[in-house]
């Protein structure tokens, strides 16, 4: 729910505000007379940053508001202009990697985990869009321009809060999508330099793998012997029930699972939590503390997506 405030009426975008998305794709889009920016894809926690008069807020791409988890962006975004929105992702760097697991913590955290979990684990925020500045909305814009009002805005702060990198040539791209994943960096992200920003997949995104990492936030069935995993993908903060885990998957998760603390089960006053399955079916979950990360495949048809977990990463 969204925190009661007045905001004054001069601001151009309040949340909720629908994200833009990318729709995948298996190699690098012909142009088709179209000039293209290439970005690298950072698998962390999508959030928008809206700067008001007086406050910061902080929206996931679900729509919920997020501010509490992290109060180093807070405060590093109050030093942005009233009026200011960003569009990009939360990232953690551990080892000289982004690290998947860690921002999910880090998502996940309670108002009074928050502040220790900011200083053990520092967000940094990867910005990709400049949705809106002072009075003026400027999603209608095309991208170029959003791009070098983002720039120009971000420069003399410096970290967190920083532009992605961003080019025009499809040889550095290339070098890019080769080299980066050394960092935790799966991809690409494409876009037409002239598009304005609309919510829906007009992006693409180009990955190295089929296989991404998730973080199990929940088992449904028997916390030991758990069917099948609630998960929260990168970028995304709505978990999704996986498809029935295999045996061996099954053994691995539940010994992992012993050696870690149960999380908290829901009070007599609340309902279980629950996540959409392959069909869109809303299952109950039994928490766990986000600890765990597995490789899954997602594979989409015209009606369903399956997310499919394909071994086990490890604890963090």
């Amino acid at each position: 729910m969204i925190p009661h405030w007045d905001p004054p009426s001069r601001l151009p975008l309040l949340p909720p505000v629908e994200v833009a998305l990318a729709r995948p794709v298996q190699a690098f889009p012909d142009p088709a007379g179209r000039r293209l920016a290439y970005e690298p894809k950072f698998d962390g926690h999508r959030v928008l940053i809206f700067r008001t008069e007086d406050d910061v807020l902080l929206q996931a791409r679900s729509g919920r508001i997020v501010t509490t988890a992290f109060p180093d962006l807070r405060d590093a975004a109050e030093h942005l202009p009233a009026g200011t929105v960003l569009d990009g992702e939360v990232v953690v760097w551990t080892g000289g990697r982004t690290d998947f697991a860690a921002v999910q913590k880090r998502a996940a955290a309670t108002r009074a985990r928050a502040a220790r979990l900011a200083r053990e684990l520092p967000a940094s925020y990867a910005a990709f869009d400049l949705l809106a500045a002072g009075d003026q909305d400027l999603r209608p814009l095309a991208y170029e321009r959003r791009r070098a009002r983002l720039v120009a805005l971000l420069e003399p702060y410096g970290p967190p809060l920083q532009p992605v990198p961003m080019t025009t040539d499809p040889e550095l791209a290339a070098t890019w999508y080769d080299t980066l994943p050394g960092i935790g960096v799966e991809g690409l992200v494409i876009k037409s330099l002239g598009q304005p920003y609309r919510a829906g997949r007009h992006w693409w995104k180009l990955r190295h793998s089929e296989t991404r990492e998730a973080v199990v936030v929940g088992v449904v069935g028997p916390r030991h012997h758990p069917r099948s995993l609630a998960l929260v993908l990168p970028g995304d903060d709505d978990p999704v029930v996986s498809t029935p885990l295999s045996p061996a998957v099954r053994a691995q998760i539940s010994a992992a699972l012993r050696g870690l603390p149960a999380a908290p089960e829901p009070t007599a006053a609340g309902p279980a939590p629950t996540a959409k399955d392959m069909v869109g079916t809303e299952i109950s979950y039994r928490p766990v503390t986000p600890e765990l990360t597995v490789e899954v495949r997602q594979d989409s048809t015209a009606r369903h997506a399956a997310t499919t977990v394909m071994r086990l990463r490890g604890p963090e």
